[in-house]
């Protein structure tokens, strides 16, 4: 299929993208990588009048730690150097590992961070890692720039906190504790499909103790938008990982997801694949605290 017809601009500012976004006259997207969006305007899911090109404003290209120590990834940063960049591996290995997890390395050296995240389709991998790793959304618009927690920006399927005439400029990621260990697991029937249903784990081993100190634990598949399960989460804390809290962490997954049924699976078989996932991911977290 086609789709239809639309006009093409490339602005080299923030500003001049927002005020193309903020025309009321003309419906604009943004595009980036386009492994999203070309496909809906093939399938004419999506007619927008104006496509807007911001991979030529050279601020959205920059990825860095900045000196408070947050990982910045602008808008136009591309998934597979995101992934390959030394600071991310090092620092938010969990970060790289669920951008390795992405369809097929075709999608990745086109497709943007920030573009899945804007996206946000619920069964994507970096709504589920952004979540568990606390991350920030730097939003430009015609009324100023804005900072959106990941709690707050993610709404409903495939619904961001982004207007219209707004755009994502980038992601921040917060450092984290020195003594963590984290996991991303995901069920899938074949290698690059979207998961059935997934997991991303953050474990704090507290200072001498040997027991968990915090931990976040946050689902995809689940639900319209990545779900952080806070009761599976006390499960763990002031534990030592071991068999009795993954028992209680998993009977909470079993309990406290509510997936719904679709082509792909029941909801049944998402909770049970849930609850085993959660207990591997906290076994491997673990061992890397």
């Amino acid at each position: 299929m086609k789709p239809s017809s639309f006009d093409f601009t490339a602005p080299s500012t923030v500003g001049e993208a927002v005020a193309l976004l903020a025309d009321e006259e003309r419906e604009a997207k943004v595009v980036a990588g386009g492994q999203s969006l070309i496909p809906m305007l093939n399938m004419r899911l999506a007619r927008p009048e104006v496509l807007v090109d911001i991979t030529r404003i050279p601020e959205l290209g920059r990825l860095h730690v900045d000196a408070e120590g947050n990982l910045r990834i602008g808008a136009a940063v591309r998934q597979a150097r995101a992934a390959a960049d030394p600071a991310v591996r090092d620092g938010w290995p969990l970060l790289a590992a669920a951008i390795e997890r992405i369809g097929h390395p075709q999608i990745r050296n086109r497709g943007t961070v920030c573009g899945s995240l804007a996206h946000h389709d619920p069964a994507a991998e970096l709504p589920t890692a952004a979540l568990a790793l606390d991350a920030r959304f730097v939003i430009a618009g015609p009324r100023g720039t804005r900072t959106v927690t990941a709690e707050d920006f993610f709404v409903a399927t495939f619904s961001t906190a982004v207007e219209a005439d707004e755009l994502l400029t980038e992601v921040v990621f917060p450092p984290l504790p020195a003594d963590h260990g984290w996991a991303f697991e995901e069920l899938t029937r074949r290698h690059g499909d979207f998961a059935t249903v997934g997991v991303a784990v953050v474990l704090e081993q507290g200072p001498g103790t040997g027991t968990v100190r915090t931990a976040r634990v946050v689902f995809s598949g689940a639900a319209p938008v990545p779900v952080r399960l806070a009761a599976a989460e006390d499960a763990l804390v002031g534990s030592d990982a071991g068999g009795q809290a993954l028992a209680a962490a998993a009977d909470v997954a079993l309990a406290g997801l509510a997936p719904s049924d679709d082509i792909h699976a029941t909801a049944e078989y998402r909770r049970e694949g849930a609850a085993h996932l959660l207990v591997r991911a906290c076994t491997n977290a673990w061992e890397r605290c």
